[in-house]
């Protein structure tokens, strides 16, 4: 069985392959269970932490066999100094249980987030948009604009954040990868938005960051944040002014930014225009003109981290070969 660490992965796994694996596994289908969600011990003073069990697998013979394992505890970033959220991947052989490898699950988990996203925009975005807005300053942001650059050829991306040295240092972090495009970070929120032709969100915002009322047509806008029914990245004017689009059925869920407006009326079940599913099955349209804003919003499924890591081990191999 394979070890392959966070640095052998992010090595193997480049974005456009990456968003390419998860296009061809949402084409083709994946068993994804709920996710496993038990309540952990957690020290005096600190917040609830949980254990999350996330299983997936190709239902035939010659498939993969996955599941990811982690943990939660949400005060570790301020008080030891340690994420968040750890994860180890394990990956198994299809037809046999044969155990392939244990994949780093915490950059897994960020890498397929990102080309989720990515994927998307890829139906969704115009064919020519010219520049990113990355509103986010968090570990997913790098990744973001990795991914969401090898599906569209930006000449601009901008960076925002609450803190504005924060923003200047993912776009310092992220500039070296893309030679040809000029990546700086911008002060004014409002700003970055009317100068985007894609807003990609991933924050931990609890109520909206980037309003419905400031898109414009033709904009496409992506949210991976509010992962929870309570937490939201946008309002409910713009899901009435887009054409709406999910990743799984889980953002009905799980995502505040569908979750309130379901409840509200501002969105309906037959609103949302399609998911990941549809899009790569080419069961539904994508971006159908010019002019029309499109929304995106994900909570991510245990497809992806299987994608992924299959990905990871092929490549693995291929260069390891026995």
């Amino acid at each position: 069985m394979h070890h392959i660490d966070a640095d052998t992965l992010a090595r193997l796994v480049p974005p456009r392959a990456l968003v390419d694996a998860l296009r061809a596994l949402f084409a083709s289908g994946a068993e994804a269970p709920l996710r496993h969600h038990h309540a952990l011990p957690a020290r005096e003073g600190e917040r609830p932490a949980a254990l999350l069990l996330m299983p997936a697998w190709q239902p035939t013979v010659d498939g993969y066999i996955g599941v990811k394992v982690a943990t939660v505890f949400p005060d570790n970033p301020g008080r030891r100094d340690l994420s968040a959220v750890s994860a180890l991947y394990y990956l198994a052989e299809g037809g046999s249980g044969r155990p392939l490898a244990i994949v780093d699950g915490t950059l897994l988990t960020r890498l397929r987030t990102a080309a989720a996203s990515a994927l998307g925009a890829d139906y969704l975005a115009r064919p020519d948009a010219a520049t990113l807005l990355m509103v986010g300053t968090g570990a997913l942001a790098p990744h973001f604009i990795r991914h969401h650059a090898a599906v569209r050829s930006y000449a601009r991306v901008l960076v925002w954040g609450r803190d504005p040295a924060k923003a200047a240092a993912v776009a310092e972090a992220v500039a070296p990868d893309l030679p040809e495009v000029e990546v700086n970070a911008v002060a004014d929120l409002r700003a970055g938005v009317d100068a985007a032709d894609v807003v990609s969100c991933a924050t931990s915002a609890t109520s909206p960051v980037v309003p419905g009322a400031w898109l414009r047509p033709g904009q496409h806008l992506d949210m991976a944040g509010a992962f929870t029914p309570h937490m939201r990245e946008t309002d409910d004017e713009a899901m009435r002014r887009a054409r709406v689009f999910i990743d799984t059925d889980g953002a009905t869920v799980e995502g505040g930014d569908i979750v309130q407006p379901l409840q509200s009326g501002a969105l309906s079940r037959d609103d949302i225009q399609g998911d990941l599913f549809h899009l790569c099955r080419g069961e539904r349209p994508g971006r159908a003109g010019a002019d029309e804003i499109t929304v995106f919003k994900s909570v991510g499924t245990a497809l992806e981290d299987l994608a992924g890591a299959a990905l990871a081990f092929e490549r693995y191999t291929a260069h390891h070969p026995k």
